[in-house]
């Protein structure tokens, strides 16, 4: 008998962590303590428990995702430096150098705009040379994309307080928001998956996605000029609408991911750039893996949806057009993962249906905006 066998026990969670693990959490959790002790008399028990819980779910997710702890560093310190410079007068941001050209509001989510645009390029630029160093520049530049949308978010929540402590809110209320959100969710699920499955490859693919957003951002600003704070309408004003919204925008990002890994399935089931992309099994399987994600997410949102217009309405479901074709959405999803898990059905079938079903989850989130109304028509173009 070989002696020399060692029964190897995998590490649990808690036995990987460093001394870096506990200093990001106690960090954070300092964090929410400081928020609470200057805050606590604007703020009720549902937003106290956001707020501890915020604390506890990203120093988790910091734990299992290194990246994701330093883009939350990352974020807050950016983010508090721009907000000491406003010194609580909203002007400034067009008068202090640094807010005007860089870490205002607009200015990070331009330059989050700018970054998208490059590392898209950048991805398939990578893809064509075959080179591992443009795709980690292209990565790179992502990530910093990632880091300046978020502080540009942070910091549109101050200045909501600034013009008025009435009109202050998260900043996830109305189309020019959600679609900074929907970048940057779908963003951060692209790079999850880039890093563990080495998908470089499909960078470019997934920021086309991304890059119609920023399409859409622009013109919204540009155009429309809809950028500006508003002050929330009455059936916004709940804490439920922090929690659904998010839960809403995984859902949107992870079928948006699935959608642009089926083209790429697609392209390399006929032949197209399949000597470039990764193998079909690993992209099946990342079809896949986006969609089960989206749905878990997306029927988190539409509960909580249901017990929000509980409280604002009086009733969980009125058929309402944003209501009907979420339920169209999550049917659509239903019956992929059905065929996936149970049936085992494979291959193109179900990556032309992922692909589709982008066309579905687009209007069931923009096109009821623009054709349809209802209690749901807060964000109309």
């Amino acid at each position: 008998m070989n002696t020399n066998i060692i029964d190897y026990q995998p590490k649990s969670l808690l036995q990987r962590l460093n001394w870096q693990d506990w200093l990001y959490a106690l960090l954070l959790v300092a964090g929410a303590i400081f928020a609470y002790s200057q805050y606590a008399k604007f703020m009720d028990i549902y937003e106290v428990t956001f707020l501890f819980g915020a604390a506890a779910v990203f120093s988790y997710i910091g734990w299992q995702w290194k990246a994701i702890a330093r883009l939350v560093l990352g974020v807050a310190v950016v983010s508090l430096f721009s907000i000491s410079l406003y010194h609580g007068d909203q002007a400034r941001a067009t008068q202090a150098f640094l807010l005007k050209f860089l870490i205002s509001s607009q200015s990070a989510i331009m330059w989050m705009n700018v970054l998208f645009v490059l590392a898209m390029v950048t991805y398939w630029f990578a893809m064509y040379k075959r080179s591992e160093f443009t795709g980690k520049v292209a990565s790179a530049l992502t990530w910093s994309a990632v880091l300046m949308g978020f502080v540009g978010l942070m910091v549109r929540w101050y200045e909501s307080y600034l013009i008025a402590p009435e009109v202050g809110h998260i900043p996830i209320s109305n189309l020019y928001e959600v679609f900074i959100l929907f970048c940057l969710i779908t963003a951060l699920l692209y790079l999850h998956y880039e890093q563990r499955f080495n998908t470089k490859q499909l960078g470019g693919f997934v920021l086309l996605v991304i890059n119609a957003a920023v399409g859409f951002i622009l013109w919204y600003t540009f155009d429309r000029h809809a950028n500006n704070i508003q002050p929330l309408v009455p059936a916004l004003q709940s804490y439920w609408m922090k929690i659904h919204v998010p839960a809403n925008f995984i859902g949107y990002g992870s079928f948006s991911l699935a959608a642009m890994v089926s083209s790429a399935y697609l392209l390399a089931k006929n032949g197209v750039l399949a000597s470039r992309l990764p193998s079909l099994d690993v992209l099946d399987d990342l079809m896949y893996k986006s969609i089960a994600v989206g749905f878990a997410f997306f029927t988190i949102a539409t509960i909580l949806g249901a017990i929000w217009a509980a409280e604002a309405w009086g009733g969980y479901w009125s058929w309402d057009p944003k209501e009907t074709w979420a339920l169209i959405v999550w049917l659509n999803y239903a019956a992929w993962l059905h065929l996936r898990m149970v049936k085992g059905l494979r291959g193109p079938v179900l990556a032309w249906w992922a692909l589709i079903g982008l066309i579905v989850t687009t209007f069931a989130f923009l096109g009821v905006n623009m054709f349809l109304s209802g209690l749901h028509s807060y964000g109309t173009l």
